[in-house]
């Protein structure tokens, strides 16, 4: 599996977020890649939703609590990288 990385769409962006977007989606980059591992390191038999639902959690964690509340991944995506952990584990 490829490294988790986030883009943000630019269109959904203010002034501040569009001048922040190159370092912010590094940030959310290394926050997900990072709950990727740790997520995969202690994976014990859950469920994809289960998955899906702990790397945000582990994910936000390492975050600002300010970007920690407006990270919003998209689930479909974020699903598809616990299907691969729970793949990986069997």
């Amino acid at each position: 599996m490829t490294e988790p990385h986030v883009t943000l769409d630019p269109q959904s962006l203010n002034p501040v977020e569009e001048k922040l977007r190159g370092p912010l989606e590094d940030q959310l980059s290394s926050a997900l890649q990072a709950a990727t591992v740790k997520v995969g390191q202690h994976y014990s038999g859950e469920s994809v939703e289960q998955v899906t639902s702990m790397l945000l959690e582990q994910a936000r964690a390492g975050l600002h609590p300010d970007i920690a509340a407006g990270f919003h991944p998209d689930h479909e995506q974020l699903r598809h990288v616990a299907e691969v952990i729970v793949t990986r584990a069997h």
